[in-house]
């Protein structure tokens, strides 16, 4: 096998190399004779001398050194015709000095090592253009349409149905593949030749003149596509991408649509692997409620339970605009889906006991909240009247009519709170973790940190100040945050809901923390801007509330591995029943006084970690150092 793949590499070359041995013949043969010519008795000039052999040899040598038979005559274009140059000047260089050791050059005129390199540069070249022209004037036009010479970056699988699917549609002619197989290299797929490494793109991309790349590896992960998009953006050319195979599976893109690179496709990781047995089983057949589902992380927990069959599946949602959204699009995709759509208020206790009396539901996804922490900063009774009395609400609704699990979407902004926000959500973590001992339900917390694309996040604010040529506003150089697309954070949710047995506070593996000042490089860069040119980043400081570096633990949470190796468990302190009801009948008080002060000492006392202007804790634990520990 490793014999046939030499051969299928090597066997088109040799032709090539022939031509050229050819040519050089050709070209120090016709030097001598144009040197003779000019004589008024020109003497016989012999077809073949022993100098011949000391001019094919170094001649020889020298274009494979230069790289020329790297290239292909297909794609002929300058880099070739430099490298032959290059080759010509430098090869009679070195038969000069080949014949000066043989014989002293006692039998070549001086003229000639003159004539000879012009006349191999035009011997090499002319063969070369003409082939392409004649390949190009017979492909250039289809339905007297031109079309696009299209790069395409990987050569396996996708590669080769992208290729079917281009020519089938005619709008698209692919001139080559880039891949890093070593295997594949020289080899043709469907016609279409594979002429180099993907490090070698900018240049092969010029030497094929393609007019767009088009990244045709679905399995990259995020490294990985960084690195392609780098090269692509050297390029200098516009480039596309085929969807993820999670996205072709889940049936959000079809395969061989072409789509912009999009952030989510740098930042995103390896695909999450679950048990759908197990969360199949949890939630098939299974009556579910699912609060806030109009938003980001809601609408999309509807889509995933809507596809796992659920029997039926309620959302409770205050935004009017954001239920209609989410009802056309879940009657559109799932028609026999049972739904029902409820507009109201999750901490509306009124509300709450007639949907859960009339729909009688069996699981509850509590991802309704208040999320944006520099809004919520000077608004600590909306925030807690929300994020926490609208949680002990839906909770105590559901302990009273026997519902099997209720999940908490929490957040990583809950662990050493800075913010008002990230402290309602740590108290609504304190109150869902005591009920669940007094409780047949079984409350479980889900945190995470920063979802891509998100309503009110920071891709969507970047997004539209770069489509108004900025400036892009990034808070502080250095401020860091963890990321997962809505999708992953979603499943991993279902997932948690799976493993959970009542009173745990899974923390989900967030990866690498990314930095956003990089977050906005790579989108001003995937918009076809250049940052710090065309489109400006301004460093404005923090904001109210916002930390550097977010934490997934606090230092004193006890965590461990659980059945998933990308959902932790935190082990944290428990507040006892009797104290807790009280401060929280403290808060309940103070937000109908709309006492914002009183409001501000409750949250203090029942979130004693909750320092609104403390500096970074100097202690900081990454789920990327808890993956390598032993708990």
């Amino acid at each position: 096998m490793k014999l046939r793949t030499l051969i299928s590499v090597i066997h088109p070359r040799i032709a090539v190399v022939a031509h050229d041995l050819t040519m050089v013949w050709l070209a120090w043969f016709g030097a001598n004779w144009v040197r003779y010519n000019v004589q008024t008795a020109p003497p016989e000039i012999p077809l073949w001398s022993q100098e011949y052999w000391v001019v094919l040899g170094v001649q020889g040598l020298v274009l494979i050194w230069t790289g020329l038979y790297k290239g292909l005559w297909r794609f002929a274009s300058m880099p070739d015709l430099v490298n032959i140059a290059r080759g010509s000047v430098l090869g009679v260089i070195g038969i000069a000095i080949g014949l000066f050791v043989y014989d002293r050059l006692a039998g070549t005129p001086r003229s000639v090592l003159v004539i000879y390199p012009l006349a191999l540069m035009l011997f090499l070249s002319a063969p070369r253009m003409l082939y392409r022209f004649w390949k190009d004037s017979r492909t250039d036009m289809v339905g007297n349409k031109p079309t696009l010479r299209v790069l395409i970056l990987g050569a396996g699988r996708a590669g080769e149905n992208l290729v079917r699917e281009i020519r089938r549609e005619n709008l698209y002619r692919p001139v080559g593949f880039v891949d890093d197989n070593v295997g594949l290299r020289g080899t043709k797929i469907h016609g279409v030749p594979v002429i180099g490494p993907i490090e070698e793109l900018p240049q092969l991309a010029k030497e094929v003149a393609a007019d767009m790349l088009v990244i045709a590896v679905p399995s990259a992960n995020n490294q990985q596509m960084q690195r392609i998009v780098t090269l692509c953006e050297a390029s200098q050319l516009p480039f596309r991408t085929i969807p993820r195979l999670q996205d072709v599976v889940e049936g959000r893109s079809n395969f061989n649509e072409l789509k912009e690179v999009a952030i989510e496709d740098l930042l995103g990781r390896d695909p999450v692997s679950l048990d759908w047995t197990a969360i199949r089983t949890g939630l098939a057949g299974k009556r579910v409620l699912v609060t806030g589902g109009g938003g980001s992380i809601g609408a999309e927990l509807c889509r995933q339970v809507a596809r796992l069959g659920c029997d039926s599946l309620t959302v409770l949602e205050l935004s009017e605009y954001n239920l209609y959204r989410i009802e056309q699009e879940l009657r559109g995709e799932f028609p026999e889906l049972v739904m029902n759509p409820v507009l109201g208020d999750c901490g509306d206790s009124a509300t709450c006991e007639r949907v859960f009396s009339h729909y009688r539901p069996h699981a509850v996804f509590h991802a309704a909240a208040f999320k944006h922490v520099p809004l919520l900063q000077g608004q600590a009774r909306e925030a807690l009247r929300n994020n926490l009395c609208g949680t002990q609400t839906l909770a105590l609704t559901c302990d009273r009519h026997n519902v099997e699990n209720f999940v908490l979407i929490s957040t990583d902004k809950a662990v050493n709170p800075s913010s008002v926000m990230g402290a309602t959500k740590r108290a609504a973590e304190i109150f869902c973790q005591a009920l669940s001992l007094r409780s047949r339900t079984h409350f479980i917390t889900v945190r995470f940190g920063n979802v891509l694309d998100s309503a009110g996040s920071v891709v969507p604010l970047f997004r539209e100040q770069i489509r108004r040529s900025g400036p892009v506003t990034v808070t502080h150089p250095e401020i860091t945050r963890y990321f997962m697309t809505i999708p992953e954070a979603c499943q991993l949710i279902l997932q948690a809901a799976v493993l959970g047995r009542g009173g745990e506070i899974f923390a989900l593996d967030m990866g690498e923390p990314v930095k956003i000042s990089y977050l906005a490089e790579q989108m001003i860069l995937l918009a076809g801007k250049v940052p710090g040119k065309e489109i400006e980043i301004v460093y404005t400081g923090l904001r109210p509330g916002e930390k550097l570096f977010e934490e997934l633990f606090h230092e004193q949470e006890n965590y461990e591995s659980t059945g998933h190796r990308k959902i932790f468990l935190a082990q944290s302190r428990e507040v006892p029943w009797t104290e807790l009801m009280q401060w929280l009948n403290r808060i309940d008080a103070a937000v109908r006084r709309f006492d914002e002060d009183e409001c501000l000492r409750c949250l203090r006392a029942l979130v004693p970690e909750f320092e609104s202007d403390r500096n970074e804790s100097a202690d900081v634990v990454s789920i990327h150092k808890l993956t390598h520990a032993n708990p």
